[in-house]
């Protein structure tokens, strides 16, 4: 229990990290982006047809310099009282925003680990029972070859083939079940080859090993090794590469969601980029940000409790 409090007390302080970094940066290519703030911002409040003079010297008075220095000693500031600040297109709280855009990013998400963990352990596990078999071969040549293909290419090829090809489910939209379907799969398709090699090699490493052999010389099955032995040794890794993977899961989100039409968070992202709105675009990637560092300290504890012999994080 001590360990597992210092590993939260550990990523308390990387959360710390996280914040100062993610608004550093964050702030500092919205500045170092081409073209006029003011501009981008006006033609996201009045739309781009009806932009003129009067119109963009209305929101620079209103807004001052959203690229000064002041701007973002007070955007962090705020951070210190839980204030995100306020969108420079909508005036509303950048907090209240991305929680109504998360809950459909979360949704998405967890679709897509949840159709990931039905399709690549159970592939991997299959052939490391069977290492070297023509089964472990096609299995790591398909894990091969989906982890090489873009997520936007992958969700290109699904939309023309499933929707367009074969109109079995519809390429955009959001609320039914049907829509979860192909997003998720795009995501899930690449996560799955990487868990997939991962369980592979952690069944193959544990058959090598000798209680693997002894409970064998005890008369158990490959079965029965496996699901009384084996299974816990094999999901600690899995466990840990899935936290790993969140941060591909969420530039995943980005590309996916856009294609898409998906009305998350990284669909906000990149229209909060394209309108230089910095305090929507900090908020976000801060989020982004915290989500990595809290998905990571409950796989520390997941790993903990399944395996009190792993080394600390």
């Amino acid at each position: 229990m001590q360990l597992i409090f210092k590993a939260l007390l550990w990523r308390l302080a990387q959360a710390g990290v996280v914040a100062i970094l993610v608004g550093v940066l964050s702030f500092s290519m919205m500045i170092a982006l081409p073209g006029d703030m003011i501009y981008r911002i006006a033609g996201a409040r009045f739309g781009y047809d009806n932009i003129n003079s009067q119109n963009i010297e209305l929101v620079r008075n209103q807004l001052g310099d959203p690229a000064g220095i002041s701007a973002f000693v007070n955007w962090m500031g705020g951070l210190l009282e839980g204030n995100f600040g306020n969108s420079l297109v909508t005036g509303e709280p950048v907090l209240s925003e991305i929680t109504h855009q998360l809950g459909a990013t979360a949704e998405l998400a967890g679709i897509a680990i949840l159709l990931s963990l039905l399709i690549g352990p159970p592939l991997g596990v299959w052939a490391g029972l069977r290492p070297d078999s023509w089964i472990d071969r096609c299995t790591l040549l398909m894990a091969a070859v989906f982890k090489a293909t873009p997520q936007f290419l992958l969700g290109l090829l699904l939309i023309v083939i499933v929707s367009i090809g074969l109109g079995l489910l519809p390429a955009a939209g959001y609320g039914e079940a049907k829509f979860f379907i192909l997003p998720g799969l795009t995501l899930a398709i690449g996560l799955a080859a990487n868990t997939t090699r991962i369980t592979r090699e952690a069944v193959v490493k544990a058959r090598a090993a000798n209680w693997w052999q002894f409970a064998r010389w005890k008369g158990l099955s490959e079965r029965q090794v496996f699901w009384r032995h084996g299974l816990r040794h094999v999901s600690v890794p899995v466990v840990t590469l899935i936290a790993a993977q969140f941060v591909a899961l969420m530039e995943g989100v980005v590309v996916v969601e856009t294609i898409f039409g998906w009305p998350g968070i990284g669909h906000a992202l990149v229209h909060a980029v394209f309108h230089r709105d910095v305090p929507m675009v900090q908020g976000t990637a801060l989020i982004m940000g915290l989500a990595f560092v809290l998905v990571n300290a409950a796989a520390d504890v997941i790993a903990r409790l399944l395996d009190p012999r792993a080394p600390n994080p």
